[in-house]
């Protein structure tokens, strides 16, 4: 027990720590409100608990061992951040008048899009899946069984998920304020520098 709650504490350090999901679940929700960071972030909830299950039941160790498999892994996680860069910086640079409001970016996006949007960006980011490889045996301890070794990989994605429905919330409540025009490029552009800077510590890794 000392060792999970050592376990929940370090995984709420790390949940905390901004990342391309925290990003993104900020973006959409001050882009398109409440219901489409709640889908997003339920994407990412469910793409974080499949690289758990993977990483548990001992797939995921295949998976990071196989180099073809976990470079092509990484290099599409590359190709999905600088994708969702360029989105963040089209809608920044066409942001005018009533900000979002005459970009594509500003319709409203159904749920399963939105979805789709938050499970490939975790999906395809293999630092997750190397994360709980790495991390989960020091908690559970050598011989850990794979239900207990499941066990973590689900609170680990629960307290993250946690996190970002608290970002979803702080972002709902200040959307009013960052609806202006210069604050909303400001938002796009941050966000798309942001990813093309993730994208590229990505690419740049062994």
């Amino acid at each position: 027990m000392a060792h999970f709650l050592s376990f929940v504490v370090f995984a709420t350090a790390i949940a905390v720590a901004p990342g391309p999901d925290t990003f993104l679940t900020l973006r959409n929700t001050v882009i398109g409100g409440r219901a489409r960071g709640l889908w997003t972030t339920l994407g990412i909830g469910v793409a974080g608990a499949t690289q758990g299950v993977l990483a548990a039941a001992g797939l995921g160790a295949i998976i990071a061992r196989s180099e073809p498999v976990f470079q092509t892994i990484r290099w599409l996680g590359v190709a999905y951040l600088i994708y969702l860069a360029i989105m963040a910086l089209r809608a920044a640079v066409k942001a005018h008048g009533d900000g979002w409001a005459m970009t594509p970016e500003a319709t409203p996006r159904s749920p399963r899009r939105s979805f789709r949007q938050g499970f490939l960006c975790n999906i395809t980011n293999p630092k997750v899946l190397a994360f709980n490889l790495a991390v989960l045996p020091q908690f559970a301890g050598p011989g850990t069984g794979m239900l207990t070794l499941l066990a973590y990989a689900l609170t680990l994605t629960i307290v993250g998920t946690i996190v970002l429905l608290a970002v979803v919330g702080l972002a709902t409540r200040a959307r009013d304020a960052l609806a202006r025009p210069l604050v909303n490029r400001g938002v796009e552009g941050g966000t798309g520098v942001v990813m093309l800077g993730f994208a590229g510590a990505l690419a740049a890794e062994g």
